[in-house]
């Protein structure tokens, strides 16, 4: 595995933007032989590009929370895929307080990731998650470009409209982004929407949200795997078990799917 902690310089947000980018690499079982083909050597070439997850964090967390607290490192390499964590900085991923990341997202940090890394650029395999706040963001990027995506996974938020929050200054993402909304004017369209997974704790505040978005998504026509676990709140143990069954869960296709690396 190796984890390029990076500050890139945005031509959409005219500023920085800071990064955490995991790619799978040679693993230590690999570098003595283990898990290899008779007579195949280690390497650092890929045999084929990566599929790619944009994994998005929650309020008042930042792009080194998802590799922090829970094992994205580790899940990343057994599953062979590159996930890309980024800074939001409370702005929901989305046009707030005079920063376009919705365009940020939506077209510079794919520009940026699969010009640097053996990333993927097929929408087949393009991904998209998060929790709580990013869970949010996920519903905006994937509902406004179901195109752009094969999946998308939701922890712990519902997809109604957010009012701020006095303790975090949390605005609310622009009301045409807001998911339910979008959903319910998708009923009946015929819109081909990305594969939901969806989650949340029986203990989150945000239960009854969730499941009011979840059943949006179902009358809008969309593929929704949903679970929930009894005893959890709005906690990185619970994201921390749902990241590793969500990708486990991912409709894969690409060269890399339906094997487990050895760590």
């Amino acid at each position: 595995m190796a984890k390029f902690q990076c500050n890139v310089i945005s031509y959409t947000l005219k500023r920085t933007v800071d990064l955490v980018v995991v790619v799978p690499t040679t693993t230590i079982p690999e570098s003595l032989g283990m898990g290899l083909a008779e007579g195949e050597k280690p390497t650092h070439q890929p045999k084929a590009k990566y599929p790619v997850l944009y994994l998005l964090h929650g309020g008042g967390n930042n792009q080194a929370q998802w590799t922090g607290y829970t094992k994205a490192e580790l899940f990343a390499e057994e599953h062979q895929i590159i996930v890309v964590n980024i800074a939001g900085e409370n702005k929901f991923f989305d046009n707030v307080r005079g920063d376009d990341f919705y365009t940020f997202i939506q077209k510079e940090l794919p520009d940026f990731v699969t010009g640097l890394f053996p990333a993927s650029d097929r929408p087949e395999d393009t991904y998209i998650a998060g929790l709580s706040m990013g869970g949010y963001g996920t519903m905006i990027h994937a509902l406004t470009t179901p195109e752009r995506f094969a999946a998308m996974g939701i922890f712990s938020c519902g997809g109604a409209a957010l009012k701020p929050n006095g303790s975090l200054d949390l605005p609310a993402a622009p009301a045409e982004h807001v998911p339910n909304d979008r959903l319910d004017a998708m009923v009946g369209k015929n819109v081909k929407l990305p594969k939901v997974y969806y989650a949340c704790g029986k203990n989150d505040f945000g239960y009854q949200g969730c499941l009011t978005t979840r059943d949006k998504f179902l009358a809008a026509g969309a593929d929704v795997t949903w679970d929930e676990l009894e005893g959890y709140g709005h906690e990185w143990r619970f994201w921390d078990i749902e990241l590793e069954k969500f990708l486990k869960w991912l409709p894969r296709t690409d060269a890399y799917a339906g094997s487990k690396r050895q760590v």
